[in-house]
This record gives structure tokens, sequence and C-alpha cells, in this order.
């Protein structure tokens, strides 16, 4: 069997993968130019921390919102733009590293309007975490909540896979499990804030999500309601 010399070398990966890491990645690419010097002259220096004042999600704003009863729509917006501002280039690296490859799996099977409904939708609940179960005065910012959707989501694929063949289904938790254990040895050794509580609100919103999102789901929660 010959092999197909038209291939590409490498699996493409869906449109929808790439709208998520590229504006991640070229936003980060200017920042970097910015701070070199090459773009912006003077004032380019402090165009990530203009983007971080603008763009990041701020738990003061939304319980202010809140209290006021206004929820201006620049200041809504936040819930979807803090995912795409980092704070240095390795922090873009990792997020891009992680929606490239959890976002190909999910996209495999997911419609890509779910994938979107997925990362958006954690980055959400998990910036309404932030807020309300660890009050935190820092800012939140990055795409890690968005990636734990997806991990969540790709959980959901295996925790499902493992179910039809008879498998233990508390295994599909092992990635989770690993990730949140790294993250609390980083804790104790180096110190952290609070933005895993958003990271893990991700992950659960994700997760659930996909119990609506994924194919055919809206038709077996319909079926589960109607059996009970």
């Amino acid at each position: 069997m010959h092999p197909d010399r038209n291939a590409p070398p490498f699996n493409p990966l869906p449109p929808v993968v790439w709208a998520l890491a590229l504006p991640i990645f070229v936003i980060e690419l200017v920042f970097q130019a910015a701070s070199a010097g090459f773009v912006g002259g003077a004032a380019g220096v402090g165009w990530r921390l203009d983007a971080l004042n603008r763009f990041a999600f701020a738990p003061q704003i939304l319980e202010q919102m809140v209290t006021l009863g206004r929820y201006p729509p620049d200041q809504l917006l936040r819930f979807l733009t803090y995912p795409f501002v980092h704070q240095d280039f390795t922090h873009m690296l990792f997020v891009v590293v992680f929606v490239l490859a959890l976002g190909k799996m999910v996209a495999e099977l997911f419609h890509p309007a779910a994938v979107l409904v997925v990362f958006f939708g954690a980055a959400v609940f998990g910036a309404l975490c932030y807020t309300y179960l660890q009050p935190s005065p820092v800012a939140l910012f990055g795409g890690y909540p968005g990636v734990y959707g997806l991990i969540g989501a790709y959980t959901f694929i295996l925790w499902t896979g493992l179910g039809r063949v008879g498998e233990n289904r508390m295994r599909a938790f092992t990635l989770i499990g690993f990730l949140l254990g790294i993250q609390l040895i980083f804790g104790l050794l180096f110190g952290g804030g609070n933005a895993w509580v958003a990271e893990l609100g991700g992950f659960v919103a994700g997760f659930l999500m996909s119990f609506l999102v994924s194919p055919g789901g809206v038709a077996r929660v319909r079926a589960r309601l109607r059996q009970r």
C-alpha cells in the first residue's frame, strides 16, 4: 500500500480551532514587537498594560454593576475578551498549545459552534466563580478558563466512551486530576493566586455544557428527563 504523496504532513486543524488560537498568538506577537520597539514607538511599551486595563476581567467591576443594576456592554464584553490577553509570551504559548491539542480533539466530534460555546461559556462561568467563590482584587486574564472548558469537553468524550464499553468512567477524570495536582504542587512551592478557581469552574462548565452541545446532546437529555 503506497502512501498518499498529496496528503498533508500533519493532520489539518479544524477552522474553529484556528479561530481561537490565532488571535491569541497574534495579539501576543504584537505585544512582543511593541516591547522590543518595532511598533508603537515609546508608547508601545505600555500596550500590554493598556490592554489588560481595557480587556481583563475585574471582579470589582462586576460587583459594582450588580450593585447599581447597570450593565454597560463594554464592561460585559470583558467576559469574552479576557482570554485573549496574557501576562507574557510563555503564558500565551501554553494556552495556545492546549487550545490546538484539545480543541482539535473536541472539534473532531463537536460542531464548531459547540466548541465556541464550550470555550467562551467556560470563560464566563470561570469568571463568575472567580468573583463569588474566592474573591480577589486581582484581575483575571488569560485563556486558561476556556482551555479548562475544552478539557471538560474532552473529559465528557472520554466519559461517554468508557460508559459505552462498560469501563470505569472515573478514568475519564485522570487528566483534570493530574493538572490540578500539578497546580497544587506549584502553588505550594512558588505561591499563586486564585486563578485556579476560574480554571476549575471552566472545567465544570465545559463538562456540563457538553451534555447539551455534544452531538445528540439535547435529545439525550430529553430522553433522560422523560425516563424520570
